[in-house]
């Protein structure tokens, strides 16, 4: 099992920026997609980004892209999201997740392990 501890939430004004951390632990097998998602309250768990073990590749919701970055560090297990120009919009809890099959998935099924959450509150 791959155990994920999350970081970096909190209260941001809009137009802010902030970055969330996820540190992976716990699994010999290490080539997992590392996925984002969010949840505001009375919403589902809606799919923000994700990013491969093989090649790197990534990709965004669509109210997310141009100011939202994907990355991760294959060595440390380590992945963050960059959030910049934040809104209000944005506001819920976000929840790093593993896919240990690496499928580059955009839904909640596909993965395994799931981090904690964390809080990130834009105000207007």
């Amino acid at each position: 099992q791959v155990q994920l501890v999350e970081s970096g939430g909190g209260l941001v004004q809009a137009g802010g920026s902030l970055r969330l951390s996820c540190v992976a632990s716990g699994s010999t097998f290490s080539s997992f997609s590392m996925g984002w998602f969010r949840q505001a309250p009375g919403k589902e768990r809606e799919f923000v980004a994700v990013i491969t073990w093989n090649g790197g590749v990534t990709r965004y919701v669509d109210s997310v892209k141009g100011r939202f970055t994907i990355s991760r560090n294959y060595a440390a297990n380590t992945g963050d999201l960059q959030m910049n120009s934040l809104k209000p919009e944005d506001t819920a809890v976000y929840y790093c997740a593993a896919d240990r099959s690496d499928r580059f998935s955009d839904r909640t099924e596909a993965y395994d392990s799931w981090g904690q959450g964390t809080q990130v509150t834009v105000s207007s």
